[in-house]
């Protein structure tokens, strides 16, 4: 009697967006493989959710948007799947990507979570070092198997009830498109970051917000080595510097702000 194989795992691609036209093409394309493709929209103003909505391959529902975590872990509870590939929207999954993933969760011995090393591209230019060579990413797993942590708010982070391995091909991202685009993204971590800060209560420190900043730089820049990389190298490291800034800025804010409440509310 034949032996019976495995059945096929099916795989939910899960995408959070929000004004993400010229990239979202690309990446819902990219991928295509998957048996569902879900993507949470923070209503989007530039057509991204109309798009999404007429696109024959996609899922999209709305979430009010308020911080990365929370919006990741909406998304995942609505997944369909148990396997689950999650990517921004301005990241694509190549072909050769696109058969280890589809290899690697038809194993049946494969490991629960996965990283990613990723490509990262400046505009339409590789940027090979600026502290992003090593950067990783959980971005394959079971959904029965993870959970985003609610300890942190930006640059979320899987708890894995299991074991975790590395897939060999990249992700390609487009971490820059233009100096505003990445400029804004870099200011709104740094906000998210200091509201991470300030529920833990860590306290703003003069000393530190000129140090972390000049740090930042200095590590990307020198140690990093973004000096290879040109001009591209010193608008990635500047701009990740301003986003350390922002988060001291803010933090400074949110203990002012809690201070005036405390007083206005002193007998």
């Amino acid at each position: 009697m034949a032996e019976l194989s495995a059945p096929k795992q099916k795989l939910s691609a899960l995408i959070i967006t929000y004004n993400e036209m010229g990239y979202i093409e690309k990446c819902i394309e990219s991928v295509s493989f998957a048996d569902e493709i879900l993507v949470v929209d923070s209503y989007s103003t530039d057509g991204t959710f109309e798009y999404l909505q007429n696109h024959p391959k996609v899922r999209v529902l709305q979430n009010p948007f308020e911080n990365f975590t929370a919006q990741k872990s909406f998304t995942l509870k609505h997944a369909s799947n148990d396997w689950i590939l999650f990517v921004d929207a301005d990241e694509i999954v190549t072909d050769a990507l696109q058969k280890e993933i589809t290899q690697t969760i038809n194993n049946p011995n494969a490991c629960e979570a996965y990283w990613f090393y990723r490509r990262f591209m400046f505009q339409n230019e590789p940027l090979h070092f600026s502290g992003w060579q090593t950067d990783k990413n959980h971005r394959l797993f079971r959904k029965s198997k993870a959970k985003f942590t609610d300890r942190k708010i930006v640059h979320e982070t899987l708890e894995v009830n299991g074991n975790s391995c590395v897939l060999k091909e990249k992700l390609v991202h487009y971490c820059y498109k233009n100096y505003e685009d990445y400029k804004g993204k870099m200011l709104k971590y740094g906000q998210l970051k200091a509201k991470e800060a300030f529920y833990k209560e860590k306290h703003f420190n003069y000393f530190l917000m000129v140090f972390k900043p000049l740090w930042k730089f200095f590590n990307h820049y020198v140690l990093r080595l973004g000096f290879l990389d040109g001009k591209k190298g010193v608008i990635v490291s500047y701009l990740n510097a301003l986003g350390v800034l922002e988060r001291f800025r803010e933090l400074k804010r949110l203990e002012k702000k809690n201070e005036l409440a405390y007083y206005l509310v002193m007998p």
